[in-house]
């Protein structure tokens, strides 16, 4: 739901600069977002944000029920269509749940701690084995088999995270290549800040 809305706030950017530079741009900034509740129309109330949402809700609820439309529809048709257009549009909340939780973790201490864990896992994979040639008790049999369950647990979930990290980093790159400067290339350090301001201020949205 958060990439239409995206999508919406750039045609809808192309639509009030029709015949200006600006009326056929493929990207905007990430603080363009922003600027959405500073517009407002001629009673003083409707902001920008609320066009956009509104014309979302229409655009969706019309795909939603797309198999009933008629040539001739009634007002209880309208009515029906902005409803199941709401009901798309309210899954905007749960899209954006995380993003306050996100925009305060650095990906880079995330990366460095998982990279400690597994070097820890290692270091513990030493010492196992070394209780192996060394100790052939029963208990130290039991300790082996203990640790190389929890080990093998351990670099499973390891594996996982780091999988989960490189996806997470496309889809990053993704959203950054969609909301910033076409030739931006990298995550610097205004669109950090701009993630950070948008967490802040999502009740907005």
């Amino acid at each position: 739901m958060f990439l239409k809305l995206l999508e919406a706030v750039l045609k809808t950017g192309n639509r009030m600069n029709v015949g200006t530079n600006h009326g056929d741009d493929q990207a905007f900034k990430l603080d363009t977002l922003f600027k959405l509740v500073d517009v407002k129309g001629a009673n003083g109330k409707t902001t920008l944000l609320h066009f956009v949402v509104q014309e979302i809700i229409k655009t969706e609820g019309a795909r939603v029920n797309g198999g009933n439309q008629t040539s001739n529809p009634t007002l209880s048709d309208d009515v029906k269509c902005k409803r199941l257009g709401l009901q798309v549009v309210s899954t905007l909340s749960s899209d954006l749940s995380n993003v306050k939780k996100a925009a305060v973790m650095d990906s880079d201490v995330l990366s460095n701690d998982v990279s400690k864990i597994s070097k820890g896992i290692s270091n513990i994979a030493e010492v196992v084995q070394l209780n192996e040639t060394t100790v052939s008790d029963d208990s130290s049999r039991k300790f082996s088999e203990l640790m190389n369950m929890f080990m093998k647990l351990a670099e499973e979930e390891i594996i996982r995270l780091q999988a989960q990290e490189s996806v997470a980093l496309l889809f990053l790159c993704t959203f950054v290549a969609f909301v910033c400067c076409p030739c931006a290339l990298f995550f610097d350090i205004s669109v950090r800040g701009s993630l950070h301001h948008l967490g802040s201020r999502l009740h907005l949205l």
